[in-house]
């Protein structure tokens, strides 16, 4: 089983771009997809996969937020 997570691209430079996981920043391979700053992406094993809508990443995100708690690393 594949599990791919959303990510707001915040920055692109050729194929490589600056993601947001909902507060977890990564650098990721949009060589797949053709995004642009702003738009959501589902990313895979560190490649952007598939472009998606805002609407459906941010459900996606609070359901991670919901089975997992928050990203706490004082907890």
């Amino acid at each position: 089983m594949c599990l791919g997570i959303p990510a707001l691209v915040l920055e692109r430079n050729g194929d490589i771009g600056k993601v947001d996981f909902g507060g977890t920043m990564r650098q990721v391979n949009l060589s797949l997809v053709d995004a642009a700053v702003g738009q959501y992406v589902i990313v895979h094993a560190g490649f952007a996969i598939q472009i998606i809508d805002e609407k459906d990443a941010l459900e996606t995100l609070e359901l991670f937020r919901e089975l997992y708690g928050p990203d706490d690393a004082n907890a």
